[in-house]
């Protein structure tokens, strides 16, 4: 018998989604999307431990193991950061079972780390029967880069979940919520604020530390160069209260990516009012969107671009008409925002499609 549409789906995610201490924005996106599925049919969570996406052998046999144990024509989302890195583990599976898979980011765009890890995507997503992206900009670029089809590649852009309103402030308050890697551009953040020292601000950074200690450590010897030590904080991770506090006391959320396929954080931030300066980069203009009326709730400039990024916090720190403006529109953005509910319907719809 065929499945109907609504029935079980078969989440493979990585091991560590529910570590504290390594939070990402897609592991977040894997939790919540579970917990939302979860109110419309059977999800069956099954977690996979490895140095994904470059897992060792103990790795992929394990993966291996797991889908085979699968029964016949099962519905399968297999987040790609597991996926696509393996696809002489997951092809071999394409044709029994309902192959979708979640593409948080391009590897390709991961930088110097993803060397190597193209084409393995580039078969694993055509393997797949559907392909899911959280950003019309990374459906597009999925579709550019590896030549699928685009009626395959389907869009489920993050939601966001309701937060009270910061509380306003005086505009020196900055926050980066980010895992301190170079894709993130903590160091591009570093030298821009080490421009600004004649101006008061103070800019906490809340993210893992442990993904990329070279790099941490390069950022750690630039806000030593710019004698910041006082301004700038290496926070760490944070979730649930202690996140929301960091929230609470911030008056801008400041992302420098220099890759992003959406930036939940910037959507986090607008769900409390907060205006965001990002980097624009991929998704990040989708997920900063418009206000009622048109307003952008924020600044975007150029990725990696120091001498920018220096300008625009020079206007938001010297400009109280500016940052009222910002602050009115990121409160109008605030009920336009998605909820995760919308994410899981537009799965939900993806997988139902993939039925037999």
């Amino acid at each position: 018998m065929n499945p109907a549409p609504g029935s079980a789906v078969y989440v493979v995610m990585p091991g560590d989604v529910d570590r504290v201490a390594v939070p990402s924005g897609g592991n977040v996106y894997d939790r919540r999307v579970c917990e939302e599925l979860a109110r419309r049919r059977p999800v069956h969570e099954i977690a996979i431990h490895g140095d994904w996406p470059r897992p060792d052998a103990a790795s992929r046999e394990r993966l291996g193991r797991a889908l085979a144990g699968l029964p016949d024509t099962a519905g399968v989302l297999l987040d790609g950061l597991v996926a696509c890195g393996v696809p002489d583990v997951v092809g071999p599976h394409a044709g029994r079972l309902r192959l979708t898979v979640l593409v948080h980011l391009p590897l390709a765009d991961e930088g110097a780390g993803a060397a190597g890890l193209d084409a393995p995507e580039r078969a694993t997503l055509h393997a797949a029967g559907a392909v899911v992206a959280t950003s019309a900009w990374a459906a597009r670029r999925l579709v550019d880069h590896h030549g699928l089809d685009a009626a395959r590649v389907h869009v489920a852009a993050p939601g966001t979940d309701p937060a009270g309103a910061a509380p306003p402030g005086d505009g020196t308050r900055l926050l980066c919520v980010a895992s301190v890697t170079p894709r993130k551009g903590h160091d591009v953040l570093v030298q821009a604020l080490g421009e600004l020292a004649d101006l008061p601000w103070t800019c906490e950074c809340v993210g893992p530390l442990r993904r990329d200690l070279a790099h941490v450590a390069q950022v750690r010897k630039l806000v030593e160069r710019h004698g910041l030590d006082d301004r700038i904080s290496l926070a760490g991770p944070r979730r649930g209260a202690r996140l929301d506090a960091a929230y609470a006391g911030a008056d801008l959320l400041v992302l420098p990516s220099r890759a992003e396929t959406y930036g939940m954080v910037v959507t986090e931030a607008l769900a409390r009012g907060i205006p965001v300066l990002a980097a624009d980069a991929g998704g990040v203009s989708e997920a900063l969107g418009r206000a009622p009326g048109g307003r952008v709730p924020g600044l975007l400039v150029p990725p990696g671009d120091v001498a920018a990024l220096a300008a625009a916090l020079r206007r938001w720190l010297t400009g109280p008409g500016l940052r009222r403006e910002l602050r009115a529109a990121a409160l109008g953005r605030r009920g336009t925002l998605r909820s995760w509910d919308e994410t899981a319907r537009d799965l939900a719809a993806v997988l139902d499609r993939e039925a037999p």
